[in-house]
C-alpha cells in the first residue's frame, strides 16, 4: 500500500467513525478544520447555512468546479433527560419503523462519553421516541446526539471493505477531500462544498443556493453513497450517476464526466466504473439542479443503506429487522478518488464537443444516405 493510499484510508476510517446528525455536524467540522489548517494554501470558510467551503488561495479566472458531499448521517438528537434512565429523542433521517424496535443506541455527551441504551418507544409520524439507558447518567443533555450501537468487532476494514457506523456520506466527504488534495495545486478552480442536514431534505444544499455560496458559472459533482442493488453491487466500481429517484441530472455535464472517465479508464488498468441511474434515493444534485445549477453526481455503492440490513426482506416480512454497519469497497473508494482528481480539473476544457455538435458532424458525413 502506498503512503497516499494509506493516508486516504486513514481519512476514510476517521471520518466515518465520527457521530454526526443533521444540525449537529460539529465533530466532523472540527476534523475538517484540522485537516485544512495543515494546508497553508487552502482557505476554509462557512456560509450562512454553516456549510463548509474549501478552496485554493491561488486566484483563477476559470469557472469553479465544486466537489460536494454532505456531512450528516441519520441519527438521534436528545430532546429531554429525566431523573431516571429515560431519554427523549428525535430521529433525523430515513429509516423504516421496524428497525427501531428494541434497537441498541449509543448517545454521546458533550465530552464524547458514550451512554448506551435501548429504544423503548418510537412514533414514526413525529420521528420521536424514548431510549432507556443501561445506567443512569447526569451527563446527557438536550442537543446531544446518538446513533445505532455496534459491536466493535463488526467495524473496521476486512475483506477489502470498510465497515463503519456511517459511510453515507462521510465516505463521500473523505473522497472529496482526497481528490481536492490531489488536484488543487494544478487546478485552483477545483473547490469543495461540504453540506449540512442533507438527510432531512437537502436543507444545507438549499441554503447554499439561497446564500449564493455556489457561483452562477460553477459546475458541481455531487459525491454520494447510494444503496447498492444487483445492477451495481458494492465492489463493482465508482458510478457516474445520471440521476436518482427524483430526477435526471444535467445532461451535458453528465456526458462530459462520462467521456473523461471512460477515456481515463481505457488507459489505466484496474479502474472499474459504470454509468447508472441510481434510484435507491435522492441526492443533492437534484437540489442544485432545481435552483438552476449544472450538477451531476459520482457515487459509491453502499451496503446496509442507512444501517438497515436486508431492507427488502424486512419490508416483505420474511425476516426481522436488524441494524448493521454501513460498508463500502476500498477499491471503489480509491477508484472514485482517482477519477475525481482526473475529471474535476478537465471539466469545461475546449474540445469537448456538445452532443448536438457531434450529431451535426455525423449528419453532414452521412446525409448522402438519405438520397
Amino acid at each position: 500500500m502506498s503512503a497516499k493510499t494509506d493516508r486516504h484510508e486513514q481519512w476514510l476510517a476517521e471520518l466515518t467513525a465520527l457521530p454526526t446528525v443533521a444540525g449537529h455536524e460539529d465533530r466532523v467540522v472540527e476534523w475538517i478544520e484540522r485537516w485544512a489548517a495543515r494546508r497553508k494554501d487552502v482557505r476554509m470558510s462557512r456560509d450562512r447555512a454553516g456549510n463548509v467551503v474549501l478552496k485554493s488561495s491561488v486566484r483563477t479566472r476559470k469557472p469553479p468546479v465544486i466537489l460536494t458531499a454532505h456531512i450528516d448521517h441519520p441519527g438521534f438528537v436528545v430532546t429531554s433527560v429525566d431523573r431516571s434512565r429515560r431519554v427523549g429523542v428525535e430521529f433525523r433521517g430515513g429509516v423504516h419503523t421496524p428497525y427501531f424496535e428494541d434497537a441498541r443506541v449509543d448517545l454521546f455527551d458533550a465530552d464524547d462519553r458514550v451512554h448506551r441504551g435501548t429504544v423503548t418507544e418510537f412514533d414514526h409520524k413525529t420521528s420521536t421516541g424514548s431510549v432507556r439507558l443501561d445506567r443512569r447518567s447526569g451527563a446527557l443533555a438536550p442537543g446531544d446526539i446518538g446513533r445505532w450501537a455496534f459491536n466493535a468487532r463488526s467495524l473496521g476494514i476486512r475483506g477489502g471493505r470498510l465497515f463503519a457506523p456511517g459511510c453515507d456520506d462521510l465516505a463521500g466527504a473523505a473522497a472529496v477531500l482526497a481528490a481536492f488534495d490531489l488536484a488543487r495545486k494544478a487546478a485552483p478552480q477545483v473547490r469543495v462544498l461540504l453540506t449540512r442536514a442533507e438527510e432531512v431534505g437537502f436543507v444545507g444544499a438549499i441554503g447554499a443556493c439561497k446564500a449564493g455560496t455556489v457561483p452562477e458559472r460553477a459546475e458541481l459533482i455531487v459525491v454520494e453513497n447510494s444503496r447498492a442493488f444487483v445492477a451495481y453491487p458494492v465492489g463493482s466500481g465508482a458510478v457516474v450517476r445520471v440521476g436518482d429517484a427524483s430526477t435526471v441530472f444535467d445532461r451535458e455535464l453528465t456526458n462530459q464526466v462520462t467521456r473523461l472517465v471512460r477515456s481515463y479508464a481505457e488507459s489505466h488498468e484496474g479502474i472499474r466504473w459504470q454509468r447508472r441511474l441510481m434510484d435507491g434515493g435522492s441526492c443533492e444534485a437534484t437540489a442544485f439542479g432545481a435552483f438552476g445549477y449544472r450538477a451531476t453526481s459520482m457515487s459509491l455503492a453502499l451496503g446496509n443503506y442507512h444501517n438497515m440490513v436486508d431492507i427488502d426482506g424486512v419490508l416483505a416480512g420474511s425476516r426481522p429487522a436488524r441494524v448493521g454497519p454501513e460498508y463500502v469497497s476500498l477499491d471503489d473508494y480509491h477508484g472514485l478518488i482517482e477519477l475525481l482528481a482526473h475529471v474535476a480539473p478537465r471539466l469545461g476544457q475546449a474540445g469537448e464537443a456538445a452532443l448536438q455538435e457531434r450529431l451535426d458532424d455525423l449528419y453532414e458525413a452521412e446525409r448522402v444516405i438519405l438520397g
